[in-house]
This record gives structure tokens, sequence and C-alpha cells, in this order.
């Protein structure tokens, strides 16, 4: 993983310029398997930063020159560059992803031959969302219908994939609370991440966060019932006491457990819904505190393999009972906090017998948080065929974890 490479460089990307500040460069890339009837779009805003020029950035916004002893080896971690934006004042960041925001929808649901008058619901994972009302802002701006369910995912890097499970899995719903995924079925659904953490991170001195992450946007369509059959599944909490990965919450949450979750669920109107995740936050008031790429191997890797055998188990005792045991995990979609991790998880899964391939495809992106999975997903996506079982694995600080499988196709 040596050579340099940059989003804006792909052939199928399309390149435009957002006129804000000295002008944004905004790419996106449009994804359809037809034989599935699933389509999707992720992009990127900011300017391309590689390994190299990116040490530069994080001096400046650091206020001093990055050491070579805290320089993390990036190339070895499967990110090659990611995108930024300059500073800006608080209209022009909202601007800025509002525009982004609404775009990805539209084109997300023409990637799937919708109109986005057609769409019934919208999931959005966002770590820091630039507005309470982030989504229900580009839904408007999209043509979205007013009426169309919004739901705002607040898990940090498992938004996503906590948001389709939300769309999918019946078994999620509290008692007294909507059951999203009933409510969704046979509809047509936007589910996806939009995460401007070029913006969040930029009043960050934490020296792995700046270096790690960037912005980017991946949202799908989704027939739940239909184009995704949901297997089985299950979201998982296991609270971040020492802080390894402290994120401060820019969303609404009471700070209490509800229902004896760290989640806390709220509906502010009849059309949308906040699923918000307890943080450990950052003791210094910051947006983020890493303890460094070691400590987010132990954080994720031992609670996610536990989480993947459950469900992995799960699904095993399904295909015996339809009669279809031979019947494998295709692909894993998993989310993209950095390679040693997803290497790791891979060999310790293996060591139980637990075996799917689980591509690397987003050297091109830092970590991307909520956006990951919706973007690894459309890269794998013409390679899926109808029938295939499918498998996510979404995980975040907190921390949170959703792992579901699916049959794609119709």
């Amino acid at each position: 993983m040596t050579e340099s490479h940059s989003f804006f460089e792909r052939q199928n990307v399309k390149k435009e310029i957002i006129q804000i500040g000295a002008g944004i460069p905004f790419a996106f890339e449009s994804v359809t398997n037809s034989a599935l009837g699933v389509g999707g779009a992720y992009g990127t805003w900011g300017e391309s930063y590689d390994n190299v020029r990116l040490r530069e950035l994080v001096s400046h916004r650091r206020g001093e020159t990055l050491k070579d002893e805290d320089a993390m080896n990036l190339d070895e971690l499967g990110f090659l560059s990611r995108h930024h934006i300059p500073d800006l004042n608080d209209a022009d960041h909202l601007e800025l992803e509002l525009q982004v925001g609404s775009r990805m929808l539209q084109e997300a649901a023409r990637a799937n031959g919708w109109s986005p008058a057609d769409v019934d619901a919208v999931l959005i994972g966002m770590s820091g969302p630039v507005s309470h009302d982030f989504v229900s802002l580009i839904c408007e701006r999209a043509g979205i219908p007013g009426k169309a369910l919004k739901v705002s995912v607040h898990k940090a890097c498992d938004g996503s994939v906590g948001g389709l499970n939300l769309a999918l899995n019946p078994g999620l719903a509290r008692k007294g609370q909507m059951n999203i995924a009933e409510e969704l079925k046979g509809k047509k659904v936007l589910v996806g991440g939009v995460e401007g953490l070029s913006r969040f991170t930029s009043h960050s001195h934490d020296k792995y966060a700046l270096q790690l992450f960037g912005n980017a946007a991946g949202i799908i369509g989704v027939v739940p019932g239909d184009t995704f059959k949901f297997l089985v599944g299950k979201d998982y909490e296991a609270f971040d006491d020492e802080g390894v990965l402290a994120v401060h919450m820019y969303y609404p949450h009471s700070r209490q457990l509800d229902h004896g979750s760290k989640v806390e669920i709220t509906q502010s109107d009849s059309s949308h819904i906040r699923v918000a995740g307890l943080m450990h936050e950052p003791e210094d008031g910051g947006p983020i505190a890493m303890a460094g790429p070691m400590g987010m191997v132990k954080l994720f890797v031992r609670t996610g393999v536990k989480v993947v055998t459950d469900v992995f188990n799960e699904y095993a005792e399904l295909m015996n009972k339809l009669g279809t045991p031979e019947k494998k995990i295709s692909v894993g979609i998993v989310h993209h906090a950095n390679y040693k991790i997803n290497q790791l998880k891979a060999k310790q899964l293996q060591g139980s017998g637990i075996e799917f391939p689980m591509p690397w495809l987003m050297k091109d992106f830092g970590n991307v948080s909520a956006a990951s999975n919706m973007i690894v997903f459309l890269r794998q996506l013409p390679h899926i065929k109808p029938g295939d079982n499918v498998l996510f694995d979404g995980f975040g600080a907190g921390t949170y974890y959703d792992v579901l499988a699916v049959t794609m196709g119709t």
C-alpha cells in the first residue's frame, strides 16, 4: 500500500466545485446492481491529502509540528488519502453539508430508479451533526416528502449499520415505541452516513484523530423484505468506561439510561426519530480523544469478535432449519476503522472456525465513521449476486455494535 491514490482520480467519479469560501471540491460515484434492484451513491468533499501532505495539515491544526514519533504509519493501516476542508464559519459549514447531504440523497434515490418524491424513509448516521435537524433539512432540500420518516442515528462509526439494523430487524423495537422495521417493510428507504469529520476534528489537538479521519458520505437504497431480506442480527452495547475513544456528543442526549440502555430514542414529531448513544466525552471538552491505534484494537476487537460470533452462530442455526446448512456468508461488509483491526478480527474469527471474505476497499479514504460501511457495500455491490447472504458488521465509539445478515435481491 505505497501508491498515492485520490478518490477524485477514479474513472466513474463525477466532480464539481461547491461555491462556498474559495470553492470546495465535491465528488461522488453512483453504483447500481440491476440484478439485485439495489443502488446508491457515495462521495466526499474537500481537498485530497495523501499521507505526506497530511502532516502539514495536522501540524497546522495542532499549532505545532507533528513529531516523527507521533506520525502514524497510515499505509500500514490501510489509508492512502483522505479529504479535508479549510476553516469556515458556522453558516458556511451548515450550508456546505446541507448541499452535500441533499445531493447525496438525490443521487442515491436515482441509483435505485426512484424519484426523491418516492422515498418513504431516510435513516442517516452522523457522529457529530452540523445541526440537530440535519436529516430533516437535507430531506426537504432533496425533495423528499415531509411525511417521510426521518431517523437520525448517533452511534459514532456504527451509525449507518445501526440504521440498517433498525430498518430491517423488527426485534429491535422498544415497548411503546414505533417498530421501525415493521413500519418500513416493503417501502422505499434510504440508509447511510454523512460525516463532515474535517469540521468535527478541526478544533481537536488529538494527534491520532487528526491523522485518521476525513469527510465522506455513503447512502444506499433498501426495500425491507424485498431487496434486503433480514435473516439474523443483534445490537450490543459495551460502554467505554476508560474513554479509550472519547467523543463529544454534539447532539441531544439526557446523559441518563433509557430503558436500561445508553441509547436514547426520542420522537420530536410524527416524522422524526432520534437514536442517540451515550458517549464517554473528552475531559478537555474537545471533540475527540483517542488512546492510539492499539487502544482501538483492544476496544473493538474482543467484543466485536463476540458479537459477530453470536450472529454467525444464529445464522448457522437458521440455515440448518431452512435445510441449507451449506449456505455461506458471501461477503462481510465491515467498518473500515483501520486495516489492522479488521485483520485481527478475521484471524480471531478463523480461530473459531468462522471464515468469510472481508475485503479492504477504502484505501483512498481515511476512517469516515458512519459513511464507511455504506461505501464498502457500494464498492462490493457489483460483485454481489441475487440470493447471496451478506453480513454487515458495524462498530463505533461508545461503544456500540450492530451486526446483521441479510439475503440480497428481489
